[in-house]
This record gives C-alpha cells, sequence and structure tokens, in this order.
C-alpha cells in the first residue's frame, strides 16, 4: 500500500470527521486508507465516529479504533502504525493529520510526490495556514541552549543577536530541508520508522515530534518542508492551551524537560533550565512596569517551581 493517514481524536469527532472527509480526496486514488484513533475522549466521540463512518459509506476506507487509555498524541498515533505494520502489503508512507487541520486538494499527495523523489526525505511536512489565511509557524529548529534563553528574553535586541538559534524560523519561501516540522500535516516514510521505531510514548503531549526528527537526523534521514503542499490548521483545540487565561499544563513542562535531558543530557537540560530562566528575569521586570504580557498565567512561577522547586501539582 503506498500511504495510510492517521488522525487522532480527543473529543473532537466533527473535526476529526472533516478531516478524514478532506484527505479521502487524495487517498482514493492512490488506494490508501484513513486510520482514526479516539484516545479515550470518553465523551461519545468513538460511537460517533463509527456511526458517521458507516452512515457515510466510508467502512472499506476508514478504520476507527478505541486506544483504551488517553496515554498521549504519540501512543496514539502509534496504535496505528503498529496496526499498519502487521499488514501483508504494509503503508511506504504514513500521512499524519490533526483532526482540527485540514488539508489542501492535492495536499497529501503533493508530500508522498516529494518523497517519491527524495529517497532520503525521512519527514515531509506541509505550508501550514491559519483558517483566516495567515501562515503558520510550521518550520522549526532543533532546541539549545541559547534558544532557551532567546525563549525567555523574548526581547528584540537579544532575539536579534540569537536568531540563528531560535526554533521559530521565518517561513521558507521555497521547499528546503529544516530541523523539524509541524506535526499537523506531515508526511513520514515507513523504512524510517523501522529503522528508528515509532513516536516515543514518554512524552504525553508536545516535543513528541521534535524527538522524532531529531532521531530521524540523527541515522541520517532529512525532515522538509514543502511549499506545493498546503493545510489549513486551527491549532491546540484538545489541549486547551490556544485559551491565554489558562497556565501552561504540566506536560508541557515534563515533555520539554524529557526531550532535553534525553537527547542531550542532565547537564545541558539544567544549563537550559537556568538559561531560560534567566532570560525571562527582564520581561518579568518588565511585567512589573507595566509592560504588555502575553505569557500564559505563572508562567515564571511554574517554571521555577517545576525546575528548581518541589514540580507542579
Amino acid at each position: 500500500m503506498k500511504v495510510v493517514s492517521v488522525t487522532v481524536n480527543y473529543k473532537t469527532a466533527d473535526l476529526t470527521l472533516r478531516a478524514v472527509e478532506a484527505v479521502l480526496g487524495d487517498l482514493d486514488p492512490l488506494g490508501g486508507r484513513a486510520l482514526v484513533v479516539d484516545n479515550h475522549s470518553e465523551d461519545g466521540s468513538y460511537e460517533k465516529l463509527c456511526a458517521e463512518v458507516e452512515k457515510r459509506g466510508w467502512s472499506d476506507r476508514v478504520e476507527v479504533f478505541a486506544s483504551g487509555r488517553n496515554a498521549g498524541f504519540g501512543a496514539g498515533n502509534n496504535i496505528a502504525f503498529r496496526h499498519a505494520l502487521s499488514w501483508a502489503d504494509p503503508p511506504e508512507y504514513f500521512y499524519l493529520l490533526n483532526p482540527d487541520a485540514l488539508p489542501d486538494p492535492g495536499g497529501m499527495k503533493a508530500l508522498v510526490d516529494f518523497m517519491d523523489r527524495t529517497p532520503d526525505s525521512g519527514l515531509a511536512g506541509s505550508r501550514v495556514r491559519h483558517p483566516g489565511g495567515e501562515l503558520r509557524l510550521s518550520a522549526f529548529r532543533f532546541p539549545s541552549v541559547f534558544s532557551e534563553l532567546e525563549s525567555g528574553l523574548k526581547f528584540g535586541l537579544a532575539s536579534r543577536l540569537l536568531d540563528r538559534w531560535r526554533v521559530s524560523m521565518p517561513a521558507p519561501t521555497q521547499t528546503c530541508s529544516v530541523d523539524w516540522v509541524s506535526g499537523a500535516s506531515v508526511m513520514l516514510r515507513g523504512a524510517m520508522l523501522d529503522e528508528i521505531g515509532m513516536f516515543d510514548e514518554n512524552f504525553f503531549l508536545y516535543f513528541e515530534e521534535t524527538d522524532l526528527s531529531l532521531r530521524a537526523a540523527r541515522a541520517g534521514w532529512k525532515t522538509h518542508y514543502v511549499m506545493e503542499s498546503g493545510a489549513e490548521h486551527i491549532g491546540q483545540v484538545s489541549t486547551g492551551m490556544k485559551d491565554k487565561l489558562k497556565r501552561r499544563p504540566k506536560f508541557w513542562f515534563e515533555s520539554r524537560a524529557y526531550y532535553l535531558e534525553k537527547n542531550y543530557g542532565v547537564a545541558l537540560r539544567k544549563a537550559a533550565d537556568v538559561a531560560w530562566a534567566g532570560g525571562a528575569l527582564l520581561p518579568e521586570v518588565r511585567k512589573k512596569l507595566g509592560r504588555p504580557d502575553t505569557d500564559p498565567p505563572r508562567l515564571y512561577r511554574d517554571f521555577l517551581a517545576f525546575n528548581f522547586g518541589r514540580g507542579l501539582d
């Protein structure tokens, strides 16, 4: 089989059905299938997804699975990977599509075509935009001590000096190799997964695609940002992080710490913590002086508590 699409649902059944309907237009000519994993929503999502797949006549092309527990985004995708890789004819590619994302017509096929002609590409991501048409950040650099310092500072001059290390990067103007791409609309090569393994399920949410791309890079696989493939992405619907009045969830801090420690060691993780905390002192002072505050509530205190204190409740 050429390609299988994978969408992990958590309490977003209507959006998931919309995403699957959009991707079937590209899947059908390729003889592909769509796999949907309900990540233990417990809100009737699984039953609704199964009923709608039957009602819409998709049963021969779409399979719905119940995860049994919500172990995170990576674990949900791995359920679909294991299922498809057990087939007599496993897929050459896996297309990951978030439930709150919509590929443009031909967007998924553009990724397939790109990877067919680029054999060293292990991951290829779409050019992603907001529903209003504005480009979203979807091409990134790997985190480092310097990127953590810049992330904490968020200060014009310092950010310009540290620009080459900033995780978020200007949207590329042509197809190119990057460190990692958004997981909202991304193609994975099956041979790469065979070599390096699937998502690390120690990540509940966030940093899992960064970790996968880093493991791929260390094994010689490239990650590409593909201009010919477009997708729309609402973003952060399931996590609630779109709500600026909510504190950053504990699992974000856990994923960040695990990613840094796993891939660079304890010493660098601690250095990155100090760099972020030290850099963030300036924005904290500016907030006290009445400057606009764009951070989630208690971000600085929560960061210190998690990384230098007794942890978060």
